[in-house]
């Protein structure tokens, strides 16, 4: 409980909404502090779809919409415990 601050709560709504709209994109991985894992959703999206017509694209989107439900669907201090204290990167 002690490791639950004041933004932690808007940063799981936050990152909970960017992931289902926005996750092919990695968005809410850079609201969560996980830059490398956002840089490779962002460039799997990007790069990959370009050379698979949009078949990344729509599987990075499939990713995103999963941890976004995740993220809304955990109390706020087991969100904190996964996502900020053991910094689990994935799902």
């Amino acid at each position: 409980m002690s490791n639950l601050n004041p933004s932690h709560p808007t940063k799981q709504l936050l990152a909970g909404y960017c992931a289902i709209i926005l996750g092919g994109f990695g968005i809410h991985k850079f609201i969560l502090g996980y830059a490398p894992e956002g840089f490779i959703m962002l460039m799997i999206s990007v790069v990959g779809g370009s050379f698979t017509y949009g078949v990344t694209l729509l599987i990075m989107l499939l990713v995103g919409l999963i941890e976004g439900m995740i993220y809304l669907n955990k109390p706020p201090e087991e969100f904190v415990n996964t996502y900020f204290v053991n910094k689990q990167g994935w799902f």
